[in-house]
């Protein structure tokens, strides 16, 4: 009777144990799925609209993805599914590439654009400037830059030289098209106070930015 009752308990602890472990396979399946899911998902979302929602979805992305992970601890086969999330993030940080490229090229954009009243383009050409208004354009630049450079960082100060010059590029084709003395001298002075804006500016931005790294 003693090991009749030690077998039927040595039986119902093995049942138990196999249902605990079947259990957790079954949840570690679950939730690996469902990251593979989310991953599948958000991968079809056109970038543009993700940089919409970007913290969003990294953050629902890092959550799925522990809770998928934590499922695999106690697990003794568990390659498989270590697989699959593994090739799921190696999806997630492809599309995460793109989308960080498509928003920082948006920002690029929208912080061009800011210095003028027509979009700049991607190419910079300022094909939209003419004799007639690009004395305007210099002057709505120059003042934008004046009005917010307590605001502009060292990298902000380089990238609005960048455009400085573009549209530099543009004066020259102007130029020959017949800008008047008038709007050339004018052009001129602006392009004496942009100069001064950007040496004095920009030394004090990299000299906050250097004491700041150093704290």
């Amino acid at each position: 009777m003693k090991n009749l009752n030690k077998y039927l308990a040595l039986t119902a602890l093995t049942i138990i144990t196999t249902s605990c472990k079947d259990e957790k396979q079954e949840m570690a399946n679950q939730k690996v799925e469902q990251f593979k899911m989310y991953v599948d998902s958000i991968s079809e979302v056109a970038t543009e609209k993700a940089t919409e929602n970007w913290v969003s979805i990294q953050n629902k992305y890092e959550q799925s993805k522990m809770e998928a992970q934590q499922t695999l601890t106690d697990l003794e086969n568990k390659m498989e599914l270590e697989s699959m999330i593994d090739k799921a993030d190696s999806k997630y940080e492809e599309y995460k590439a793109k989308v960080i490229t498509k928003r920082d090229a948006m920002l690029r954009d929208n912080f061009r654009n800011s210095f003028f009243t027509e979009k700049v383009g991607e190419d910079m050409k300022f094909e939209w400037v003419n004799k007639d208004n690009i004395a305007d354009v210099y002057t709505h630049f120059v003042n934008t830059v004046e009005q917010n450079k307590a605001s502009y960082t060292r990298e902000d100060w380089d990238e609005i030289k960048l455009i400085y010059e573009a549209l530099d590029t543009r004066k020259n084709t102007v130029e020959k098209q017949g800008l008047t003395p008038k709007n050339n001298i004018k052009i001129a002075g602006l392009k004496i106070k942009f100069s001064t804006l950007y040496r004095i500016n920009r030394a004090t931005a990299k000299s906050k930015e250097n004491a700041e790294a150093k704290e």
